[in-house]
């Protein structure tokens, strides 16, 4: 039995209840963007994907944007925003050069309330957030100026118990719960299994409003640098384009500057395709290619073809 549980059960008339009247008439704070479209206040979210795919790159991007107001790749914050990034695994100096390095190439100028927890900084290390000790030393820098804390990552932040055992994470989820009712909201990162789901036991998913898988594309190489697809594993209140899964790229222009590069997944396809076809592959090559279905591949090389984007020699049959 909880904390939280043994104090209700000793004095019950701390639960609320309400009548359906009521309900309809009580004016709860309305939700606002905190990243359009998916991150909202009083929200739980989780991205999760491989070891070296990017999801730290994605999570500072992620905190500046919220802090600064900003963009990071399809998704724009709605105006400067406290934040609270927990990191349990970084050395100093990189996440200094990480952080200086999205600073430079940020389109706006001005002094983000972006606060960082870091091992480097602890003396004794970082705290165990399964813990009610450790979720009561980070709690003293969640201020009411905080609005979104991001836990990066939970294998490292969370020690306590069997990953793969759905009570272990009952104190996380508690917690997480506690800061939402207290008008935060939470963005874990995670690492993926060996299956490409997120690692550890799938009871995570139950509270989450989002849930975000980065991955390698197919025939991914490191010399591509940070390339990955964004998919939506869960999604509440989204439907439609904002859920449709898309390609980003960090590149470099030629001023130096670097930026994300974002274009949808079914586009990408459609050009890779298209490229398979103009070096002289079959339909069934490129499908293994890719590893998509061979109508997917048909429609690609029809539509090339209307576009006049396929060579007079391309095969693509």
């Amino acid at each position: 039995m909880s904390k939280n549980e043994s104090k209700i059960l000793a004095n019950p008339a701390e639960l609320k209840a309400i009548t359906v009247t009521e309900l309809l008439q009580f004016e709860f704070k309305p939700h606002e963007y905190i990243l359009e479209p998916w991150l909202t206040t009083q929200s739980l979210n989780m991205i999760f994907g491989y070891r070296g795919v990017g999801k730290t790159h994605i999570s500072l991007g992620i905190a500046y944007a919220v802090a600064s107001g900003g963009k990071i790749l399809k998704w724009q914050s709605s105006k400067p925003r406290g934040v609270l990034f927990i990191d349990g695994e970084m050395p100093g100096d990189s996440l200094k050069k990480r952080i200086a390095d999205i600073i430079t190439n940020a389109d706006q100028d001005n002094k983000p309330n972006l606060v960082f927890l870091t091992p480097d900084l602890q003396e004794f290390g970082m705290p165990d957030l399964a813990t009610d000790y450790g979720q009561k030393l980070i709690e003293k820098y969640i201020t009411d100026e905080i609005d979104l804390i991001i836990v990066d990552n939970l294998s490292c932040l969370v020690r306590s118990g069997k990953e793969n055992d759905g009570e272990s994470w009952l104190p996380i989820q508690e917690w997480a719960l506690k800061l939402r009712a207290a008008g935060k909201s939470v963005l874990f990162i995670h690492h993926s299994n060996k299956n490409g789901g997120q690692r550890g036991t799938s009871r995570k998913e139950d509270v989450l409003d989002n849930v975000i898988c980065l991955k390698h594309p197919i025939n991914y190489t490191p010399d591509q640098g940070a390339l990955f697809e964004v998919h939506f594993e869960k999604a509440r209140h989204l439907y439609g384009e904002d859920i449709e899964p898309f390609e980003a790229q960090l590149v470099t222009d030629t001023s130096g500057k670097q930026y994300w590069q974002v274009k949808l997944l079914e586009q990408s396809t459609y050009e890779k395709v298209a490229v398979l076809a103009n070096d002289g592959l079959n339909q069934k090559e490129i499908a293994d290619e890719l590893n998509i279905h061979k109508s997917t591949v048909s429609r690609h090389v029809k539509n090339a073809k209307v576009r006049g984007n396929l060579k007079l020699n391309a095969s693509g049959n």
